[in-house]
């Protein structure tokens, strides 16, 4: 649950956090932009979701 809440508040730090360092670095590049937030909270949520099923 909290990983879902940062993932929408902070993308780039959720990602970080599950250890994809590039993927996070090129979420906070997207989400420096107001229009690219929303393309990396559902692309961090998406990996998390991906993450929670494989595990």
């Amino acid at each position: 649950m909290i990983s879902i809440v940062v993932a929408l508040v902070l993308p780039w730090l959720s990602l970080m956090l599950r250890g994809r360092i590039l993927q996070g670095i090129l979420c906070l590049l997207l989400q420096i932009t107001l229009i690219g937030w929303l393309p990396a909270a559902v692309w961090a949520l998406m990996v998390i979701m991906k993450d929670e099923r494989g595990a």
